[in-house]
């Protein structure tokens, strides 16, 4: 059913679109379909291995995406010439099928039995800055490396549809947005319901696709967007930081080529997201590890103790560097591991302002100065099984609150890359809807 246009106008007003999706048709095997997201198991390629395992010759999203786990291998020009040419033949073969102006009610189980809810929709790229000092009502949660973006927009440049694992926050403490939604589910059509491969939990969702809905939509988020009349946040990024600002770069380049008229609603102006409340309960911030390669621990320690007046170093068992909590009163905290044992540091009078943002600084200098490799890991045990090989260092990061992230971004600005991660690497979105780029 076409959207009233004054409903659309109420939308467009908060960067919101309602989509027109393309699905997976009747008779997809949707737990070989949907995959996790490209920007986990970086360094797991086993992982990825297991996935090609299940996926055989089924239609898949992993043929649509290039895992990050790809992104140095020399063959990376024929992978992306092979996904777009998988789009196009998806397609072609009606693997994928239309469904105009729906967006989705989530419901997802993860790995550890939570559940948390979301909806999918379209958010409008020109309200949307990555940059730090932004204002605008869509914002990075986190420093966006821009070498990360090239690679990915290569995939996009030539690509008839995207697939989405980006994930958005509002901050709606009062329920008003998703929750009502969720609460109805009983008599709307189910769209699709399947477990998630390697213990990825179950993913569920409902057709939101009714007039009222989307008045109730608009109607909530014109609420939110009141919040702060001097500050227009309304989402921030979650998950997919990089996706979202690859969105952007590529709209960028595409909108010069085409007339005004064109540009108010193409198709490459928005990003399929799914929205999340932050006060979701099933909704958990687990922090992101960092393991370093070919790191001595002897280099590590000169280093941070140039970001500090002093580290006090404690020996522990290795199960208690995961966990900590971030206490400044006390210091910044922060575990480290490596085959040699564990330890907790903590830190007096450091540079930054909570202890991701010290070690950072510190992970930075080693690597630009050529000593190491990084790579940032979800999950306390993949962190302490990669630190138990000798010349990996992993260090462990504490958890940051949730509710704190709102005024953290309004304040603060970006926080450092890779501060938070919503729940561990299996526990991410994983592919399952598309949509039209062109």
């Amino acid at each position: 059913m076409p959207i009233a246009p004054t409903l659309s106008d109420r939308l467009a007003a908060l960067g919101v679109r309602v989509p027109d999706l393309l699905m997976p048709a009747s008779g997809i095997n949707l737990e070989a379909w949907s995959v996790v997201a490209c920007d986990q198991f970086t360094s797991q390629p086993d992982y990825w291995d297991h996935v090609e395992r299940i996926v055989g010759g089924r239609p898949s999203t992993l043929r649509l995406v290039l895992p990050e786990a790809h992104l140095e291998r020399r063959d990376r020009d024929q992978r992306v010439s092979a996904i777009n040419a998988s789009m196009n033949d998806y397609l072609a073969r009606g693997v994928v099928e239309p469904r105009e102006a729906t967006m989705v009610l989530v419901r997802r189980v993860d790995s550890h039995g939570h559940t948390r809810w979301g909806l999918l929709a379209a958010l409008d790229l020109e309200m949307y800055d990555w940059r730090p000092g932004s204002r605008t009502p869509i914002r990075a949660t986190e420093g966006t490396i821009e070498s990360r973006i090239p690679p990915r927009v290569q995939v996009r440049r030539n690509a008839p549809l995207e697939v989405s694992h980006i994930t958005v926050l509002v901050s709606d403490p009062a329920h008003s947005l998703i929750e009502p939604l969720a609460a109805s589910v009983a008599g709307r059509e189910m769209l699709y319901d399947t477990e998630l491969m390697l213990g990825g939990g179950r993913v569920t969702g409902w057709a939101i696709d009714r007039p009222d809905d989307f008045e109730a939509v608009a109607g909530a988020l014109e609420q939110l967007a009141a919040f702060d009349p001097h500050d227009p946040l309304l989402f921030a990024i979650g998950d997919g930081n990089h996706g979202f600002a690859t969105a952007k770069e590529w709209w960028d380049e595409l909108k010069g080529t085409l007339s005004e008229s064109e540009r108010a609603a193409h198709p490459a102006r928005f990003a399929l997201v799914e929205i999340e409340n932050i006060h979701d309960p099933g909704l958990r911030f687990e922090p992101i590890h960092r393991v370093l390669f070919g790191l001595a621990r002897a280099d590590f320690d000169a280093e941070i103790a140039r970001h500090c007046a002093d580290a006090d170093v404690e020996e522990v068992e290795r199960p208690e560097v995961a966990g900590l909590a971030d206490d400044q009163t006390s210091g910044q905290r922060f575990g480290l591991a490596d085959a040699d044992g564990a330890t907790i540091y903590t830190l007096t009078d450091p540079e930054g302002p909570i202890a991701v943002a010290t070690v950072q600084r510190a992970i930075d200098a080693l690597v630009a100065a050529e000593m190491c490799e990084v790579d940032y890991i979800h999950g306390g045990d993949v962190a302490a099984e990669l630190a138990s090989e000798p010349g990996n260092v992993a260090v462990f990061l504490p958890e940051f609150d949730k509710i704190a992230l709102f005024d953290a971004i309004r304040t603060e600005g970006v926080l450092p890359r890779k501060t938070f991660s919503l729940g561990d690497a299996a526990d991410k979105r994983y592919y399952l809807e598309g949509r039209l780029l062109r």
